[in-house]
């Protein structure tokens, strides 16, 4: 219990470093943001065929900009790289540095990773604005809950990444770099989370494909907080969906617990 007390008084100032150390590396975060410009380009893509051969599943091109839009804001909101920061520090030697802290490593990486995204928000504030004017509000939810629900879904979705994120980094541990399962997992989600298209463009075409994809961890990620956005549920499929979502972060955040402890021997089997 006092762990846990001296933890969450330490938290906001493992923010304000983690926000301090981003101010200082702007041209790193920039890098960053750059990198997830992909929903921009499939933004491009996917409105030149809506334009010539009409709507797509029912997106014309103002529901393909509201898409395609939200799908950059929410990618920067729920990003995570701690798989990269744990690969480094385990095979610099470095991790050894943070057992000795006493803050858990994992609640100090959440702390960093979580600190730039007031940073991401801020950038991302002019990507919203041209999308409010170019769809207009008739084209998001109206709903007050369906904003909460909005909050908690985007959360649950960094919750996601973070921890799956964490999970491949400790699967550093136990391989020289866990690196090429970070690359497996980004493939997966590139082609299953509605980052790169909506996924309601499966609907007709592969509907049992549809239907697994709204239960899979990648959904939430991505497909399920921009269709909120987008005003696409109602309270009782909203709620549904964050039950499922949330129901996925405790199911990994144990996986997460258990790859943890097994990492925590090795590492000290190793004398490091």
């Amino acid at each position: 219990m006092n762990r846990l007390t001296h933890t969450l008084r330490a938290y906001p100032t493992l923010l304000r470093i983690g926000f301090s150390e981003m101010l200082a590396y702007r041209a790193e975060m920039l890098v960053w943001i750059l990198s997830t410009t992909m929903p921009l380009v499939n933004l491009a893509l996917w409105h030149t065929v809506a334009a010539q051969g009409g709507p797509i599943a029912g997106y014309g091109q103002s529901q393909l900009i509201g898409y395609f839009l939200s799908a950059f804001i929410v990618r920067q909101m729920t990003g995570s790289w701690v798989v990269y920061e744990m690969n480094q520090e385990i095979r610099a030697g470095k991790f050894s540095m943070r057992l000795l802290r006493p803050i858990h490593p994992l609640i100090a990486y959440s702390a960093e990773n979580l600190a730039a995204i007031p940073l991401r928000a801020v950038l991302s504030l002019p990507v919203a604005i041209t999308m409010l004017a170019l769809v207009g509000g008739a084209g998001f939810a109206r709903d007050p809950v369906l904003w909460l629900a909005v909050f908690l879904s985007v959360f649950g979705a960094w919750l996601i990444n973070f921890i799956v994120m964490a999970i491949l980094g400790a699967c550093g541990f136990f391989l020289e770099s866990s690196l090429s399962l970070m690359y497996v997992w980004q493939a997966l989600f590139f082609g299953l989370s509605g980052y790169l298209f909506p996924l309601e463009f499966m609907r007709d075409k592969a509907p049992r494909i549809y239907e697994a994809l709204h239960l899979m961890p990648f959904y939430f990620q991505t497909g399920f907080p921009i269709e909120l956005i987008l005003g696409q549920h109602d309270r009782a499929s909203a709620f549904r969906g964050l039950a499922i979502e949330w129901a996925w972060i405790a199911g990994l955040m144990i996986v997460l617990l258990v790859m943890w402890r097994a990492a925590m021997r090795r590492w000290n089997a190793y004398g490091a």
